[in-house]
């Protein structure tokens, strides 16, 4: 996208390339077509040459999905198949993938292992679920960078769109899910033992919650 900074700055150090620009400011655009960008529209040079209608949720998959198809067209796939195309994709597993239902609450598994993930996911089921509708967020720092704690300070900020925040605190790390609990600006909790979290995520949801691990 024209508006990264650091991409910017990588291809300014060489790149010989062909290059496709997506952004208000490139040849090609995503419009929403539904709030949870399930459905949008290709533009390319401001005109319309494709509709996607997938699986997928959020504003971070349908860029990707764009730049696929830019891709796509730079080997001879005509936009708007790509675009039909898409509409069978199958994401991978723990994508925001539904894990199921209980009791009025629905329960996502996602893989997202650092801030930017955490932020996008967030980003995509608010758009998903609405507004008004609850987000329960429970996180594990799992990853090797998150376990070193170099993204600790990013945490908090990140799941900014959740209304209720749960931490595991991993054995043998160099830092505290505390000091993210304490930064966050919502209601948020942390434990040392997954079943006592566990126990706390279950009295806490209520009918119509969405909890996103």
């Amino acid at each position: 996208p024209e508006n990264d900074i650091n991409l910017k700055q990588t291809m300014a150090m060489g790149c010989w390339s062909e290059q496709e620009l997506v952004g208000e400011q490139g040849h090609w655009q995503a419009k929403k077509l539904t709030t949870d960008a399930s459905e949008w529209e290709v533009l390319l040079d401001g005109e319309k040459v494709g509709e996607v209608k997938w699986s997928l949720v959020g504003e971070h998959n349908m860029h990707n999905g764009l730049m696929a198809i830019a891709a796509a067209r730079h080997v001879g796939v005509a936009p708007a198949d790509a675009a039909n195309a898409l509409g069978s994709f199958i994401n991978a597993r723990r994508r925001l993938e539904l894990r199921g239902e209980a009791n009025g609450v629905t329960v996502y598994d996602d893989f997202a292992h650092h801030p930017t993930a955490i932020l996008a996911t967030l980003a995509a089921l608010r758009g998903k679920v609405g507004g008004t509708a609850r987000i329960i967020a429970v996180l594990e720092p799992r990853s090797n960078t998150m376990k070193m704690g170099i993204c600790k300070d990013d945490l908090a900020p990140s799941l900014g769109r959740a209304d209720e925040v749960f931490l595991l605190q991993p054995t043998h790390i160099p830092w505290q899910v505390a000091e993210v609990a304490e930064a966050c600006v919502q209601p948020a909790h942390w434990s040392g033992d997954v079943d006592t979290l566990a126990d706390m995520v279950v009295k806490t949801a209520q009918p119509g919650d969405h909890i996103l691990v």
